[in-house]
């Protein structure tokens, strides 16, 4: 992992490097100058997709414990708590990005 200026893990970050203007595309790109628009909203689709199925998944485990379909607690409890801390951390993601998005929104001109 890269330092910049004391700061781990900024190997991508140029000093001095220009930043890309706004519907420029530039967002998106990689190294081989390929554009892959899109790749945020992807990857956080997919993510709440994910947290849709341990949901899910949760509340099949829970009804099946209650029907006696199961009687081990073990993967219920495994299930609702996977279920629980996905939740807990797309929550804080969107609560960062709101935050993000009323500071950029905030920003004099």
């Amino acid at each position: 992992m890269a330092t910049v200026n004391g700061i781990a893990g900024l190997g991508g970050v140029r000093p001095g490097a220009a930043m890309p203007q706004v519907g420029s595309g530039a967002i998106g790109r990689q190294e081989g100058g390929q554009t892959r628009p899109g790749d945020f909203a992807r990857m956080l689709r997919t993510y709440v997709e994910n947290v849709d199925n341990r949901q899910q998944a949760s509340y099949e485990a829970i009804r099946d414990m209650v029907s006696g379909r199961t009687e081990n607690v073990l993967p219920v409890v495994n299930a609702v708590a996977k279920a629980d801390l996905s939740f807990k951390l797309l929550m804080g993601v969107r609560n960062k990005v709101v935050e993000a998005y009323k500071q950029t929104m905030n920003m004099q001109v």
